[in-house]
């Protein structure tokens, strides 16, 4: 048995195919719940602040993990929804201004945009296909008055995957703030937030980070964290958090400004745990194998007269997520049949969604093509 096995000792009849939705925890993570769960039962918070030692550990690993220039401008929310939620609501909007945003993004980077409608915000939902590249596209629909250009690292129906990059440097040129929804890529690629110029990143921890629901990582740029109007008021937000009987205080200068209240500790210990197991592989390593495996789909299901790709194949243009369809049955039924063989896979983009991570065994991925081949109409 490898360490692959160790870490993920999957169902063996299970193949999963899901880690762009909920991702299974790794050994590490189960076990460091278990651990703060007995330490909770036998001597409650009596090791507090050894829990606040794991929070800042979370954080620095974090800032490894994306490269940020300090664990001052990293938070942990509760997910990528409040993150978007606290910079939407933290701008000083002006009737007229803009923001920039695709046509495929998941909900999360869509509704807190359209929200700003009634304060005279314009959303631009861009057709990621109406220029030669989806860059090109967004850029297009840039203009003096675009505050923020808001983008999926990776599409996640599609399984696009943009040129952060790119982007990134067009918006500092342009005088755009540039937000970047990082849970398609997050644990599954390389990530360099100085490299592409994002002044935010968000992404939960529960898809290709390995960890639960309910803690998400923040990344608020220094020079914009005063910037952005609070809306959430606590305990632990404050400069001098531990000072309960201070008649006045002022929001803490780090992102911590950011979290008003208790933190997930429950959360912070799993995710903690799955982000070493990341950080300990390497996420050079991670994202060889993550695109290897997806290549290797893209390639055996592309040979399947019955189907066709949603996902690019241009290399650079794929992540984790292989998309796909059948040309002539229904992807319900589809999505039906291989769910009875237990192939765990998603419906989504008007097809079906794999989405293997860096342990997925190829033994797996054969047997899912063989699956897929055997489906009749």
């Amino acid at each position: 048995m490898n360490d692959t096995d160790v870490e993920f000792p999957l169902r063996p009849d299970l193949i999963y195919l899901n880690h762009a939705a909920v991702a299974p925890w790794p050994k590490r993570c189960a076990e460091a719940v278990q651990r703060f769960t007995q330490e909770n039962v036998t001597t409650g918070a009596l090791n507090y602040p050894r829990w606040n030692a794991t929070e800042q550990q979370l954080k620095q690993r974090l800032v490894t993990l994306l490269n940020a220039p300090s664990v001052d401008d990293i938070a942990l929310l509760k997910n990528t929804s409040e993150a978007l939620s606290v910079v939407a609501y933290g701008l000083d909007w002006q009737p007229g201004d803009n923001v920039v945003i695709s046509d495929q993004e998941f909900p999360s980077n869509r509704i807190v945009w359209e929200s700003l409608t009634s304060r005279g915000v314009q959303v631009r939902r861009v057709n990621l296909h109406s220029a030669a590249t989806p860059e090109d596209a967004l850029i297009n629909n840039m203009d003096a008055r675009t505050r923020v250009v808001s983008i999926s690292s990776v599409q996640y129906a599609s399984g696009l995957r943009i040129d952060l990059q790119r982007l990134g440097r067009h918006c500092r040129a342009h005088g755009a703030l540039f937000c970047v929804d990082a849970i398609q890529s997050l644990g599954a690629l390389h990530f360099d937030v100085q490299d592409i110029q994002g002044d935010f990143v968000a992404a939960d921890g529960h898809k290709w980070l390995l960890g639960p629901e309910g803690v998400a990582v923040f990344y608020c740029c220094a020079e914009l964290r005063e910037r952005l109007r609070l809306h959430q008021f606590g305990w632990h937000m404050v400069e001098n958090s531990g000072n309960y009987n201070a008649d006045t205080w002022t929001p803490a200068h780090s992102a911590r400004r950011f979290e008003c209240g208790s933190p997930n500790m429950l959360g912070i210990h799993a995710l903690n745990a799955s982000v070493s197991l990341l950080l300990e592989t390497s996420m050079e390593e991670v994202e060889r194998r993550v695109l290897e495996n997806a290549a290797f789909l893209l390639e055996h299901i592309a040979a399947l007269p019955d189907y066709e790709l949603i996902t690019d194949t241009t290399p650079g243009r794929y992540a984790g997520i292989v998309t796909f369809r059948h040309r002539s049955a229904q992807q319900a039924l589809l999505h039906d049949y291989l769910t009875e063989n237990n192939v765990f896979c998603a419906p989504r983009g008007g097809g079906v969604r794999f989405s293997p991570h860096y342990y997925t065994p190829h033994t797996q991925l054969h047997r899912a093509v063989e699956i897929l081949a055997g489906f009749t109409v």
